[in-house]
């Protein structure tokens, strides 16, 4: 059943998001991230940079089966900025789906105001609660400077993605298969929170900070189909509590709080990727 794409102020405090069942359309992708759109390069890029805007990129995209199904967005504190910020785009190829409880997604970030190169990344969706994963080092970056044949370089770089999530799968796979005992989980979360809130916010003694949250919190499940001791099912677990935030703690001062959503898309690609490499780390101890 189709469901109303929604726009996601809230994942993050300068960040706009909207996603959708079925691909966005331009109306659509307009509203939460109207940079995809820009007519021009800022006025700070020189000569040498080759401005393409991203929906022409996106459409030549579509025209080779892939679609996209979430859009990000974020905010500058720069008067006239806002218009040419970086912006994400998370697309899923015709070929790929499948029956199955995860969605291979291929993630394109661009800007225009010289903040970012075209990145291709390999990631991951899973629809039971809707986390954007981003895949480790499986995959390798396709970066592709403002210059040359932009289109072109992108579309080939989806395909060279796109031909590497076998690889990915079974990875998956074998974190699925893996179980891990309750000190390996805790273990598993104690170094999620070092790279959330830095390695001396987890430290027990020395008068540092503390983590506002514990590991046995990030190993709590959500929803019943997170529940069992997998390798998987305690990653996916994990990076919920890491990015979506939300949960009780309390302060170095000892304020209550609920910690935040992961505040940018550089922050949220790089955590969720340290996260994958992590449990990849794991997989390989245990193997």
């Amino acid at each position: 059943m189709y469901s109303t794409p929604t726009l996601a102020t809230r994942f993050a405090p300068n960040t706009r998001v909207m996603r959708g069942d079925l691909p966005l359309s331009e109306d659509q992708m307009r509203v939460a991230a109207p940079s995809i759109f820009a007519e021009g390069k800022h006025a700070s890029r020189s000569e040498r940079y080759t401005y393409i805007p991203t929906i022409d990129v996106l459409r030549g995209l579509r025209k080779e089966g892939f679609e996209p199904f979430m859009v990000a967005q974020g905010a500058s504190r720069v008067e006239g900025k806002a218009a040419f910020t970086k912006h994400m785009i998370r697309m899923r190829h015709a070929g790929q789906v499948q029956a199955r409880p995860e969605a291979n997604e291929i993630i394109l970030i661009n800007s225009h105001d010289g903040a970012s190169a075209y990145q291709m990344l390999a990631g991951m969706f899973r629809f039971v609660c809707c986390n954007g994963l981003v895949v480790g080092k499986v995959v390798e970056d396709i970066r592709i400077p403002h210059k040359g044949n932009i289109q072109g370089e992108v579309i080939e770089g989806a395909f060279r993605v796109l031909d590497e999530f076998e690889a990915v799968s079974q990875h998956t796979e074998a974190m699925k298969a893996l179980p891990l005992e309750p000190r390996e989980e805790i273990a598993f979360a104690t170094a999620a929170l070092a790279l959330r809130f830095g390695e001396r916010a987890v430290e027990a003694t020395g008068g540092h900070r503390p983590a506002p949250v514990t590991a046995e919190q990030l190993i709590e499940a959500r929803r019943p189909e997170d529940l069992g001791h997998s390798l998987w099912t305690t990653f996916q677990r994990v990076q919920e509590n890491v990015i979506r935030g939300g949960q009780p703690g309390r302060s170095a001062q000892g304020r209550r709080l609920h910690t935040r959503p992961v505040g940018s898309i550089d922050r949220g690609v790089s955590l969720n990727r340290a996260l994958w490499m992590l449990a990849e780390e794991m997989r390989k101890l245990k193997a």
